[in-house]
Order: C-alpha cells, then structure tokens, then sequence
C-alpha cells in the first residue's frame, strides 16, 4: 500500500512538472524583442566658435537624414521620431545657436540669420563627413534646409516637408504684424512681436490646432520655454522674425530648385496650424507634381499628436525613395 501511495504521488508530480505540449505553448509565446532601443548621442561641434549641440543616431554608414527644427523648439522636437528611422538611417538632428543646447552668443555679437543658420548647418554636416543627405523641414526648418539646397542641390536626396513654407499662399494673416516690422524695423514694431516668446504664445503653438490636447506633453511648452527666458534670447528671436524677411525673395528660387532636381518629396501638413496653414502645402504640387501629399487633421507641431501616422508615412517614403533595399 505504501509503495502504491509513492508511486501515485511521483506520477502527480511528473503531471504538473512536465504539461503536455498544449499547456507549454502559452509559456513559447512569451518572448523578448531581440531589438534593442536605439542609441541617441548628444554631441557638440564647434562652429565659428560656437558650440553647436545635435542629436545623432543610427548606422555610420547609413543614408543620412537631416532633421531641421522650427521655432521656439529644437531636435527636442524629433526625440520621437530619431528611434524610428535609427535603426537604419544616419540620423542628424542639430540646435541652432540660440536654440536648445547650443551656444546662444549676445545677438550684438553674432548675426542671427537664417543665412548665417544654413552655413553652420553645411560646416557641420562637413565635420560630420555627410556629403549627402534627405532633410525634413519644418517652420524655421524649411528657409535654413533650402539656403541649404541652394549651396548644394546635389546633396539633398529627399524632402520631408512638415509645415514649412516656401509660397507666398502659406503667410497668412498671422504674418501680417511681423509684415509689418519688416517694413519698418522700428523699435515700437519690434516690440509689438515680443508676445511669441510668452508662456501663452509657446503653449499656443503646441496645443492649438489639436482635437485631443491630452496627447501633447505639457513638457513641450515647458521646455521650449525655459530656454526663451534665458538672458537676452528675446533679442535673439526677435532678431529672427526680422530676418525672416529675407527669406520671402528667395521663394522663386527655392521653387526653381524643386523644379530642377525634382528631389522625391513627402508633404505631412498639419491642416489646422494658424502659422502656417493648409494653403501653404499644396502649391508644392505645382513644382513637385510626384509629391506625396498627406494633410493631417492637427496643428503645428504635429509629430506631437500624429507620430503614430506620420512614423510610418516617413519610414516607408525613405525606404521606398531615399534608400531601397
């Protein structure tokens, strides 16, 4: 009776130690991405100078993107989409000067341009050895990747346009003050812009536009703002809204560009920006009729609300027209 009782007991115990294949397979399906996260450095180049800080990621030897940042931001503002295109592109993602992590001189010191901007760009994109490269543009992005352009049209292999204009149809209403300060430069019409460096006017920019505003980090704003309050960094952007003036001549030229190298184009507009609105988008279409053309239903900036839709958009642009397998 005793050795029976054993015997049972170990046949229960084999039952539970070793199931049947069918018990087993939920355990198999349970497993670790083999995929590790990509690895962001922040480094620093120095330019003029200048500390210029930038974010890069990915292969060596991958094809390179550009990712160039709008106002008040910096590659902050792509620190959702680098992972998401690291794992095969040479991704690089630089800070003005006065923006982000980068040196921001005495505007008394150092011209703040969007001139000055895209020749720093081209020194470090020099330092960094990339001799050719896909840019994706956004707002202050779009003058200083096409000035850009303009030096080297046989660099640029691709465009990511994102709310950056290059028509006279995209400065609309809400440019009418800077317009303004650009016909007169004057102190009181200098001034009058201040407002766009006010906690209000940040927040404004991100949530502005957008349906569910619980999807935009309040980080953002935060952010953004803590460095326009820094010690004479109003100069400096208020230097830029003038300057902005200049980039206006230079549209017919950047058109002749997209009509000359016809560079494959994606355009993601976020349709509901006030700074620079849907009518801004589709004139492109007249200079790059193969462009892909994607308005999306949010503000300016809209990696924030709509990365889950523009991720892939972008991914599959590149790996289709930037770098085919």
């Amino acid at each position: 009776m005793t050795k029976q009782l054993i015997l049972s007991l170990m046949l229960a115990s084999a039952a539970i130690t070793a199931p049947t294949g069918a018990m087993a397979a939920p355990a198999q399906q349970i497993t670790m991405s083999s995929t590790a996260p990509a690895t962001v450095h922040y480094r620093t180049a120095t330019i003029e100078g200048v500390k210029m800080a930038y974010r890069e990621a990915g292969p060596a030897d991958g094809p390179v993107v550009l990712l160039l940042h709008g106002f008040p931001t910096s590659s902050h503002m792509f620190r959702n989409l680098i992972p998401l295109l690291a794992d095969r592109y040479h991704v690089i993602a630089p800070d003005y000067p006065g923006f982000g992590e980068s040196d921001a001189p005495d505007h008394k010191q150092f011209t703040y341009s969007f001139g000055h901007y895209a020749d720093m760009i081209d020194a470090l994109m020099g330092q960094i050895g990339a001799e050719r490269y896909a840019m994706y543009v956004m707002d202050y992005g779009a003058p200083v990747g096409y000035r850009l352009a303009l030096k080297h049209p046989e660099r640029v292999s691709g465009l990511i346009v994102q709310n950056g204009n290059a028509y006279d149809e995209g400065l609309g209403a809400f440019w009418d003050p800077i317009k303004t300060y650009w016909k007169s430069g004057s102190a009181k019409d200098r001034e009058a812009q201040a407002w766009l460096v006010t906690p209000k006017a940040t927040k404004f920019q991100y949530t502005d536009g957008v349906s569910d505003v619980s999807r935009i980090s309040p980080d953002n704003w935060v952010h953004d703002q803590a460095l326009l309050d820094r010690p004479g960094n109003k100069d400096i952007q208020l230097d830029l809204f003038y300057d902005y003036r200049t980039n206006v001549p230079l549209y017919p030229q950047f058109q002749q560009f997209f009509r000359d190298r016809k560079p494959p184009t994606l355009i993601v507009w976020g349709k509901n920006d006030t700074i620079f609105p849907e009518p801004g988008a589709h004139p492109y279409l007249r200079d790059l009729p193969k462009a892909e053309l994607h308005i999306l239903d949010t503000g300016h900036f809209a990696l924030e609300d709509k990365l889950d839709e523009m991720g892939p958009l972008i991914r599959d642009f590149l790996d289709r027209k930037v770098a085919p397998r």
